[in-house]
């Protein structure tokens, strides 16, 4: 038979690791506007809510850190991720220098296998009717952080990944928080593959831009790109 543990509105099923209950729980709180964007996400409180020690919520609150929806700042504790838009366009102008190298090393090293991996999540994206934004974003993230995985530098992979996730989790949260009509746009991405495989005329810095551009308004501000009269062809 299976226990609960109840506290109001929330219920954590022991049939499975704790820390994933709770990590659910304390996810669907944020994506609800439950907890909004820079709260701060108190061990003890959530543990006294869920009536569990306070080791299964640090657990759970590391799990969301990793996924970008939770920041931790040392001596201050866990906070709901917030960017502000200029946050948001500085690391936008970083992504576009870094994941356009990425994009190069993974044409100049891609192997066949990679393709049809790249191939497959592409197609599921331009297949998928997610209704939860945040889902839709890690579909998005699992195609980008392929291509990084191809680079075949595991430095580059290990920033951009430490960067994007972040900015994917926000960017989530926004589109949640202002009940937006609009999908999140997953059918964008062929161009980058067809940049990775070397049937396209655009160069990897301009693809970036443009593909950013479907959600951004000039993603290249902030980087060196901006002082250029028009940007770099292939």
């Amino acid at each position: 038979m299976n226990t609960m543990a109840t506290s109001g509105l929330y219920e954590l099923p022991d049939t499975a690791p704790l820390k994933s209950h709770v990590a659910d729980q304390i996810r669907n709180a944020i994506l609800a506007g439950t907890f909004k964007p820079g709260d701060r996400l108190n061990e003890t409180h959530i543990a006294s809510q869920f009536k569990v020690s306070r080791i299964p919520v640090r657990e759970a609150l590391q799990q969301l850190q990793a996924q970008g929806l939770v920041m931790n700042y040392p001596r201050r504790g866990m906070f709901v991720i917030t960017l502000d838009e200029e946050d948001v366009q500085r690391i936008n102008s970083l992504r576009i220098l870094l994941e356009a190298e990425a994009i190069k090393l993974c044409r100049a090293n891609l192997t066949a296998t990679q393709e049809r991996r790249l191939t497959a999540i592409l197609e599921e994206m331009e297949a998928a009717k997610l209704n939860s934004y945040f889902d839709a974003s890690l579909l998005d993230l699992k195609f980008h952080r392929c291509i990084w995985a191809c680079c075949g530098n595991p430095y580059l992979e290990k920033n951009l990944d430490s960067l994007l996730t972040v900015l994917f989790a926000h960017q989530a949260l926004a589109y949640t928080a202002s009940h937006a009509d609009a999908l999140w746009p997953l059918d964008h991405h062929r161009p980058l593959l067809e940049v990775i495989r070397g049937t396209s005329s655009v160069s990897p810095e301009t693809a970036m831009v443009n593909h950013l551009r479907i959600r951004y308004t000039n993603p290249e501000r902030f980087s060196s790109l901006a002082l250029s009269p028009a940007l770099p062809s292939a």
